[in-house]
């Protein structure tokens, strides 16, 4: 409690901000590290048919991600609001349910998993030559090491959401570092030449770590924190699940999105040729680091704003908001002008082939125009969780991803076949902007009012 309450409420603002970001920054940039280490690593062994294994389960992945989000941002946000209010016994319950059941639910996806494995994977596109090194890398990274992730990321929210952004980046960067140390020993022939099973593996292991750690540290500061996973508290849960979820499902509902949305735009770009669907995963993995980037701001921002919002203090909060936000479109507008003038070297480190540079510098110079406007309206909408706003959150994340791509897929294919896949992200993200813009302003109109009143 006194954590929270130094940073969240006495520190100036940003310092209070900055003391939030940069943790829940580095661990976003060592995320967005490994997730490629496998696709590199096992990209060494020149063997496409493992590289496509690899692909084909990162959406599938995703999802629980999805499940994470449900309960860990919703109840991140809660724990933060109770505390906000000076009610630590409610953060107390809020954080086991939390716990509890985000665990539960993550465990039965898992557990449920290979029971269907073998239709999902053909949905997401695992072909005769690919399917048993898909199947092999999803057991390890869902079925077996599935639950880790889950209790990594719950854990890595609830931890942040009392001020503790340097401990759950340390979890996460531990996992983090572990996977790029046993990614090559596990894959390449010289060491056990499991290929891509192994990277499921190093996967598994490095979540299993991470999740070994975060239980090692709510147990060192059981005396110090807010958090409290016992068991019994789980009588509560009618009193708090509506809560939680209903903050976390535009968050959970936007990574599902995401799933579809990038499913839509491989398939229309495939149509095509080769090259381009190889420069469009290309372009898929540069723009990778600015939206890292800007989760890795949001998730910093989201206690502090969820704390002061409770508080009363208004006035912080937006402050707050504001210069967040400015470090993210800062640095998003850095990517933009990078990446629009050095489009074709950066295609060039992935592939020499020049038709797949040649398309890759065209799409990622369409595409990176949406990332100043990513990179307000992803923290805008972790600002309406922080807030209790479910409505206006909800309402963001789905036009953000989801209701308008696969229309606007159609009809931007139609007008510039092929290139016009590449203006839907800046197209959606200009709607979305216009509406996080609008929801903000009538948010701020109210509160104003109020306090006149």
């Amino acid at each position: 409690m006194f954590s929270a309450q130094n940073n969240f409420e006495n520190l100036p603002v940003r310092q209070a901000v900055l003391k939030q970001i940069i943790p829940a920054l580095v661990s976003q940039m060592i995320v967005l590290i490994y997730h490629l280490a496998d696709t590199y690593f096992v990209g060494l062994l020149n063997d496409p048919r493992q590289v496509a294994a690899v692909t084909i389960v990162g959406p599938i992945f995703l999802l629980l991600t999805a499940i994470s989000n449900l309960f860990g941002v919703g109840g991140a946000s809660a724990v933060s609001r109770a505390l906000g209010r000076k009610e630590p016994n409610t953060a107390k319950q809020i954080s086991s349910v939390t716990f509890w059941w985000g665990i539960a639910i993550g465990l039965i996806a898992c557990l449920a998993f290979p029971l269907c494995s073998t239709p999902v994977l053909k949905i997401a596109g695992a072909t005769d030559e690919t399917f048993s090194f898909a199947k092999d890398y999803a057991n390890w990274v869902i079925s077996y090491g599935g639950v880790f992730t889950v209790i990594t990321l719950l854990m890595v929210s609830l931890v942040r959401s009392e001020g503790m952004a340097a401990a759950a980046s340390f979890g996460v960067s531990l996992g983090g570092f572990l996977n790029l140390i046993l990614d090559p020993i596990f894959i390449l022939p010289q060491f056990l030449n499991m290929g891509a099973g192994g990277a499921g593996l190093a996967t598994a292991l490095s979540n299993f770590v991470s999740a070994g750690y975060f239980m090692f540290h709510l147990w060192q500061s059981r005396d110090n924190t807010t958090l409290d996973f016992s068991p019994s508290r789980l009588k509560h849960t009618t009193r708090h699940i509506g809560e939680i979820l209903s903050i976390g499902f535009p968050s959970a509902i936007q990574y599902f999105l995401t799933v579809v949305a990038v499913t839509a735009q491989a398939y229309f770009v495939s149509r095509y040729s080769t090259e381009a669907i190889a420069a469009w995963g290309i372009v898929k993995k540069l723009d990778q680091l600015p939206l890292y980037f800007s989760i890795g701001v949001a998730q910093g921002l989201l206690p502090l704003l969820a704390y002061n919002h409770a508080s009363g203090n208004l006035q912080r909060r937006h402050e707050s908001f504001i210069f967040g936000c400015a470090i993210s479109v800062g640095f998003s507008l850095l990517c933009l002008i990078c990446y629009e003038i050095f489009a074709p070297q950066l295609g060039r480190i992935f592939i020499e082939n020049a038709q797949t540079v040649q398309y890759a510098a065209s799409f990622l110079r369409r595409m990176v125009v949406a990332m100043p406007m990513m990179a307000v309206s992803y923290p805008m909408i972790i600002q309406f969780q922080a807030m209790g706003k479910p409505r206006e959150s909800l309402i963001c994340s789905i036009l953000r991803k989801g209701v308008l791509d696969i229309p606007f897929l159609f009809l931007f294919d139609w007008i510039k076949p092929l290139y016009g896949c590449m203006w839907v992200q800046p197209a959606v993200d200009g709607i979305a902007l216009c509406a996080v813009i609008f929801f903000y302003w009538r948010i701020l109109h109210h509160e104003k009012k109020a306090r006149i009143a």
